[in-house]
C-alpha cells in the first residue's frame, strides 16, 4: 500500500477523472479498506478539497463543481491566469496541446468559484489571440462537452447546420477533435440512429441529461479518422526537414506555421502539418537555403516533382532564348 502522502494525490487524480465513483471501486483503486478510504476523504476536506459523499445503493464519491480553490495552491489570480492561459492554449492552434489544453481547463473549471468564473469569461471575451484563426467556442460549452464525453452521458443541445433550420439533438457524445481551426464533436445522434459530427460553433445550449450509456463501437479506427471521412477533409501531412539556416532566419519566414528547433550552429529542425505538400514546399522555397527532408517519403517525391517541372520550364526558356533573332 502506498504511503499516505501518495494515496491522497492518487485519490484526488480519481476524483478528477470521473463524475462519480463508487465507495467500492474507489477503495479497490487504492488497494485500501473502507475505513481507510473514509479517512482519506476526510484528508482531503480538510485541505479544502470539496468532495462530496452518497448513501445507498449508488454511494459514492464525487468532487463538487463550483467550491471555493483549495487554499496554499492557487490564489484568485493565479487560478484566473491560469484559466485564461489554458483557454488560449486550446485556440492556439499548436499541435498536440488542444486535448491536453482541453482536460485541464475542464479540471480547473470544475472548481473555480461563480466569481472567477465571471473573471475569467470577461477576460477571454474582451481579448483576441494573434493566433486564433477559427470561430471561437465559449469555455462553457468546450469544457460541459468534455466533462459528458469523458463521464458517458448523453447530452442535448440546438444545432444549426449550414443551409438548414435550427433542430434539436439528443446524442451520445464519443470525443472532441481539433480540425482546420475548428472544433468539432463525434458523437452517435440518437434521432438520426448513426454517428455524426457537429461543428461546436454552430451548436447552443449544451446540456447534460443524467442518463449514462455504454459506449458503442465508432465505424472508424478513431474520432479524427471519422471526422475527415464524414466532413471530407483530405489527411494532413506531417513534415520534418532540416534546414542549413539560423533558427531566426526561418522563423522570420515560416512564422506560427511551423515548429522550429536548433541543431546546431546555423542549422534547425523545421516540422510543418499541413493537409497540401504544396504549403510546406513553398515555405522552403522562401527560406532560400539548403535542407535535407526527414520524412514523410511522399513529400520527398512531391519535391522531385516539383523540380521535374521547374526544370523543364527553365530549359523552354532557354530553348526560347536561343531561337529568337
Amino acid at each position: 500500500m502506498a504511503n499516505t502522502s501518495s494515496r491522497t494525490l492518487r485519490l484526488l487524480s480519481l476524483l478528477q477523472t470521473h463524475r462519480h465513483w463508487a465507495g467500492s471501486d474507489l477503495a479497490d483503486r487504492l488497494e485500501v479498506s473502507a475505513r481507510t478510504l473514509r479517512r482519506d476523504i476526510d484528508r482531503l476536506r480538510h485541505l479544502g478539497y470539496p468532495v462530496e459523499a452518497s448513501r445507498g445503493t449508488d454511494g459514492g464519491y464525487q468532487l463538487a463543481p463550483g467550491a471555493v480553490l483549495p487554499p496554499l495552491l492557487l490564489d484568485d489570480e493565479e487560478a484566473v491566469a491560469l484559466a485564461v492561459g489554458m483557454g488560449d492554449a486550446v485556440h492556439s492552434g499548436i499541435a498536440g496541446i488542444e486535448d491536453a489544453a482541453v482536460r485541464a481547463l475542464t479540471k480547473v473549471v470544475q472548481v473555480l468559484p461563480p466569481r472567477l468564473r465571471a473573471r475569467v469569461d470577461a477576460l477571454r471575451a474582451m481579448t483576441v489571440s494573434p493566433t486564433s484563426a477559427g470561430p471561437i467556442v465559449a469555455a462553457d460549452v468546450l469544457t460541459a462537452i468534455a466533462q459528458a464525453c469523458r463521464d458517458e452521458e448523453r447530452i442535448r443541445f440546438g444545432y444549426a447546420a449550414r443551409g438548414a433550420a435550427p433542430t434539436e439533438r439528443e446524442v451520445e457524445p464519443h470525443r472532441l477533435v481539433a480540425q482546420g481551426a475548428r472544433w468539432y464533436l463525434v458523437a452517435y445522434d440518437l434521432t438520426r440512429h448513426d454517428w455524426r459530427s457537429f461543428r461546436l460553433d454552430r451548436l447552443t445550449g449544451p446540456s447534460r441529461t443524467g442518463a449514462r450509456f455504454r459506449p458503442r463501437e465508432l465505424p472508424a479506427e478513431d474520432a479524427a479518422a471519422f471526422l475527415r471521412t464524414s466532413t471530407g477533409a483530405p489527411a494532413a501531412h506531417t513534415v520534418r526537414v532540416l534546414v542549413h539556416a539560423p533558427e531566426a532566419r526561418v522563423r522570420q519566414v515560416v512564422g506560427q506555421w511551423g515548429t522550429i528547433e536548433p541543431a546546431g550552429a546555423d542549422r534547425c529542425h523545421l516540422t510543418m502539418t499541413s493537409t497540401s505538400l504544396d504549403w510546406p514546399t513553398q515555405a522552403l522555397g522562401n527560406v532560400g537555403a539548403g535542407f535535407e527532408v526527414l520524412g514523410p517519403p511522399e513529400f520527398a517525391e512531391h519535391l522531385r516533382e516539383w523540380g521535374t517541372r521547374f526544370v523543364r520550364a527553365g530549359a523552354a526558356s532557354e530553348e526560347e532564348a536561343r531561337q529568337s533573332p
